[in-house]
């Protein structure tokens, strides 16, 4: 458990007794673009941030100008993850995606961990709104190709509604080319599901960025000047070095641990109860499902995955070569059973 999550640093989990991340498709767990991990493309901003930035490292260079209801914030983002989410689940389970993607919106509330009341709703829309109206200039590489052009962070994005006073039925969103191929090409990285539980705005881009650069390694260091510029804060550079002690001090970022060094430097550290890719529960191949549908017929299939995936991590989270042998093997064992 990080170290202050009880003491109040991290948001309560408003929905603890949803077991998975929701998803029309079983086991997804959230993921981010590389891209907005790399760069500052979202605003740390509480309130309307109409400022344009620009922004340029090593070859990187992009130029984001906001709408007249500001730039898109670092908690916009979660829809953009979640909506990530279910294409890679969709990709992993061997289904077509495309960029439009038809949502209800109570489970994209659930999934990011927000609240479900009347006003979460309204918020939510204006989320789209600053998505759509957020304007990018880049020459980004997404999917091995380098191109510049300008684009929104969401292409369009259509609610239903059961009349006008009535909550959100479903939500229609269409991504960006820029987005979706990133997903096409799997350049994305899982997130911690603490992360929708930060209540700050630096706190999230500061995980975001020690995901994507420290990753699995023991230990990965960056200068505050540096972090400064990634994080695209706003906030003179002394003013972030003190955010940044104070963040050290909490100690409750999911996943890593962060330590001042000397001459300014930031080190991030992993902890030791990170589970690193590799260990991730194994999953069977939509061909599987289907054996275990005709060893096992009327038993919830997805419902057999998550008994089996149950009893792999009870058992030791021991190494599977071939996750579609283990878990027919294991479903027609199960069936045999009196």
């Amino acid at each position: 458990m990080v170290k202050n999550a009880v003491a109040g640093g991290l948001l309560p989990d408003r929905h603890p007794t949803a077991d998975f991340f929701v998803c029309d498709f079983f086991g997804a767990a959230p993921k981010d673009d590389l891209g907005t991990m790399e760069h500052p493309i979202f605003s740390l901003s509480t309130r309307p941030d109409r400022r344009i930035l620009s922004y340029a490292h090593n070859d990187a260079r992009i130029e984001v100008v906001p709408s007249v209801k500001g730039r898109a914030t670092i908690h916009d983002k979660d829809i953009l993850i979640y909506c990530v989410s279910q294409l890679m689940a969709g990709l992993n389970a061997g289904q077509a995606v495309s960029r439009v993607l038809h949502l209800k919106a109570h489970d994209l509330l659930v999934a990011t961990n927000r609240d479900t009341s009347g006003d979460s709703y309204q918020r939510l829309r204006d989320a789209f709104e600053r998505l759509a109206g957020t304007r990018i200039t880049t020459n980004i590489t997404t999917g091995g190709l380098e191109a510049t052009r300008g684009f929104g962070l969401i292409e369009s994005w259509e609610i239903v509604r059961r009349s006008q006073a009535g909550r959100m039925i479903s939500v229609t969103v269409t991504l960006s080319e820029w987005i979706f191929r990133a997903v096409l090409a799997k350049s994305v990285l899982t997130l911690s599901r603490d992360y929708f539980r930060l209540r700050k705005p630096l706190e999230r881009r500061v995980y975001e960025v020690a995901r994507k650069h420290c990753g699995r390694q023991a230990e990965w260091k960056i200068s505050i000047a540096t972090l400064h510029k990634k994080a695209g804060s706003a906030a003179p550079v002394r003013v972030f070095r003190a955010a940044i002690r104070r963040m050290i001090a909490q100690d409750h970022l999911p996943d890593y641990a962060l330590s001042e060094g000397p001459g300014d430097i930031l080190i991030v550290t992993r902890r030791a109860e990170v589970i690193l890719p590799e260990m991730a529960a194994p999953s069977p191949s939509p061909d599987a499902l289907e054996g275990a549908r005709a060893l096992a017929p009327g038993v919830d299939v997805y419902a057999l995955v998550a008994e089996w995936q149950g009893v792999w991590v009870s058992t030791g989270r021991q190494r599977i070569t071939d996750a579609d042998r283990a878990f027919v093997g294991w479903v027609r064992k199960r069936a045999a059973q009196p």
